[in-house]
């Protein structure tokens, strides 16, 4: 459904339930009051899902949180789907605040399901993937909002409830797989349910490799519990690893990605599109999101993640700024509109090929085990905050600045894309460990220092014939 019928047909409801209980209309600004309140409390259910969902996943394991998570979610779609007839704006609110929440916790245990069932070689390719469907889920959710589909006056509760049958369909499948092998080995000790596990993702193959690693971190790991958030953010060994996550999580949501498809109606309006055909521009924009996607999952084994991030933020900005200038000069010359079109479509290439598919699961790539249920709650905890502030202030912003907010975003784009450059090191076919040595050769603590310092000391002969190596 388009944001304009979608308003329309709420704010339709909100009215016309004020008049059959109070006998009056609402104003305009009490209208768009409550509209506001129905669309940021679902950022609000998110951050609290996220909050919860480091704590679940410990606690009772990745497949029975998504198992029960579904049915959350059913229950959310159940309430807004009756709110129509029962003629309560109210339902939506509460109904948007329950799925929120199952959004919170579904986004950070799926990414960690996902990225510890995957084997090592194809574990970019799994992590890609949640972006994958992510913008899968928009364009359906463009697609049947078409007047055409669901985007009616009779149809639109079944519109917003339409996350439920996914829900089902999820609930109805995962029983079918097993859990993570690598919490059942790593959380729970139990050895034979981690092989047993590999072998029904994997196959019967020989995957004693995979195993060997995952027992080496195991044996790194006894007598080491799950950490909670403030003992991650106080541990100083995992700290560029923090900053990571604080860095890539906060400029996903403030790349400008939300700003560009903003723009893009008033783009293609001055370009010439009849107005009656934009929403079907839109699932062009949609569709090309989903296509990049899907080639990021194809190279990211061989591009690798680092490259892929780094190139990702800068093109971004690059681009951010190039719009800048065409939106500015777009009312002096008539071709100019084409090539904000363009630079707009380039712009999803970029995020979509990029920041959309790796941020996701890196902190389960980043972080060992003790880490990575703390990691996700914080990556998510952004995700969500960042979230309910862009719908917050991005109103303000644009009313203000009008399209040379995109500069603000260039800034996150280019220091974040530097950022990566300079501090992160390459996730691709390395295990936890490997990734946290390298963390630590690129950014030497002063423990660190020492230790090899001494090592020098205890073994000169062997510093210098590895020199000379």
């Amino acid at each position: 459904m388009s944001h304009a019928f979608k308003l329309l047909f709420i704010k339709e409801l909100v009215n016309t339930t004020c008049l059959q209980r109070y006998g009056r209309s609402l104003e305009p600004w009490e209208v768009t009051l409550i509209w506001s309140f129905i669309v940021s409390i679902f950022s609000v259910g998110g951050l609290l899902g996220a909050l919860l969902a480091g704590r679940l996943t410990s606690a009772y394991g990745r497949k029975s949180c998504l198992l029960v998570n579904n049915v959350v979610a059913m229950v959310a779609a159940v309430m807004m789907v009756l709110s129509k007839t029962a003629m309560s704006f109210e339902m939506i609110m509460v109904g948007r605040l329950i799925y929120g929440i199952s959004a919170g916790v579904g986004l950070s245990v799926h990414a960690i399901y996902l990225v510890e069932c995957a084997p090592k070689r194809l574990r970019g390719m799994v992590g890609v993937s949640i972006a994958t469907f992510v913008s899968l889920g928009k364009f359906f959710g463009q697609f049947l909002g078409l007047s055409e589909l669901l985007g009616t006056e009779d149809l639109w509760p079944w519109l917003l409830g339409f996350t439920g049958a996914t829900a089902l369909l999820q609930l109805s499948t995962l029983p079918l797989l097993p859990e993570s092998p690598r919490y059942l080995l790593l959380d729970r000790g139990d050895r034979q349910g981690c092989e047993n596990a590999i072998r029904r993702l994997w196959g019967n193959k020989d995957h004693s490799a995979e195993l060997k690693d995952m027992l080496v971190e195991h044996t790194s790991m006894k007598g080491v519990r799950s950490h909670s958030v403030l003992e991650l953010i106080m541990d100083p060994a995992v700290r560029w690893q923090l900053l990571t996550v604080l860095v890539t999580f906060t400029t996903l949501q403030f790349c400008g990605i939300n700003a560009v498809y903003l723009y893009l109606f008033d783009v293609f309006r001055t370009a010439g599109i009849p107005a009656h055909q934009l929403r079907y521009v839109a699932l062009g924009t949609g569709l090309c999101e989903v296509s990049t996607s899907l080639a990021c999952v194809m190279v990211i084994e061989t591009t690798g993640r680092r490259l892929l991030l780094y190139r990702g933020y800068l093109c971004m900005a690059a681009t951010l700024a190039l719009l800048t200038v065409t939106l500015y000069l777009q009312t002096l010359l008539s071709w100019m509109p084409y090539c904000s079109m363009v630079l707009i479509f380039l712009f999803i290439f970029f995020f979509s090929s990029g920041p959309a598919g790796v941020t996701a699961p890196l902190p389960g790539e980043i972080f060992n085990q003790s880490f990575k249920s703390a990691s996700f709650t914080i990556a998510c905890t952004l995700n969500w905050l960042g979230l309910f502030l862009l719908g917050l202030l991005f109103p303000l912003i644009v009313e203000n600045l009008d399209y040379f907010c995109f500069l603000i975003f260039f800034v996150f784009c280019f220091l974040s894309g530097v950022f990566v450059w300079y501090h992160v090191p390459e996730t691709k076919n390395r295990t936890v460990m490997e990734i946290t040595a390298q963390f630590q050769m690129m950014h030497p603590t002063r423990e660190s220092s020492e230790e090899g310092k001494t090592s020098f000391e205890l073994n000169p002969n062997k510093a210098c014939t590895a020199t000379k190596l």
